[in-house]
């Protein structure tokens, strides 16, 4: 960013592990753009996300090369690797507070599914994570938001995606290719080509 470049004022952030990105997260990333109003979403791949499964992911490399063919096209799109960077664990409260330093008077916008949004209170200090962000809850199948009884209580803001239901999940990607299947259907033919071409998920393969 040059010194002459506007300071974005509403920042999306979106985490994952994205392995592989898909096309769900392509349209949810669209759909945060256009009814939020972003001047810039982040891409936040996750170092080691501390609610997932043992399940070793995908080399940081062959993730980011994935999500930036997934992302072509969209300037406002920004994949940020702050993530993969920090040692131990990945806890969304840290990149918040740092984003927070590092742009401060920004609104910062918070990005997740209703699956995500219903667990909210078991995440590293969530109290501290409402008072910084505003939610933004991609709901299932056009459904409201539904917060669980500990955000219930708490005053916070929450604006509804209205993300339409789509069959599509790193999952049954990683699935697919390890049967050696194409997965354009499921991540698009850039992300797809480059599964296929460095035999990603084939055989326990993750580097």
């Amino acid at each position: 960013m040059n010194a002459k470049a506007v300071a974005p004022r509403r920042i999306g952030l979106l985490g994952g592990s994205f392995d592989p990105p898909h096309l769900a997260h392509r349209a949810l990333g669209d759909l945060a753009l256009a009814h939020l109003g972003l001047d810039q979403l982040r891409w936040l791949p996750a170092g080691q996300p501390w609610q997932k499964a043992a399940r070793t992911l995908a080399a940081r490399a062959h993730r980011v090369a994935m999500l930036r063919l997934l992302l072509a096209g969209e300037p406002r799109f920004v994949i940020d690797e702050r993530e993969l960077d920090r040692a131990g664990p990945t806890y969304t409260i840290d990149t918040v507070r740092e984003f927070a330093h590092q742009h401060p008077g920004a609104e910062l916008l918070l990005v997740i599914g209703q699956d995500q949004y219903g667990r909210f209170d078991t995440w590293r200090e969530w109290p501290e994570l409402l008072r910084r962000v505003t939610l933004a809850v991609a709901g299932r199948d056009g459904t409201a938001p539904a917060p669980p009884p500990a955000l219930a209580a708490e005053a916070h803001r929450v604006v509804a995606l209205p993300l339409p239901a789509m069959p599509v999940s790193s999952t049954a990607a990683r699935a697919a290719a390890a049967q050696g299947l194409r997965v354009d259907a499921l991540a698009g033919p850039a992300v797809a080509g480059y599964i296929a071409q460095h035999r990603l998920y084939s055989e326990g393969m993750t580097h």
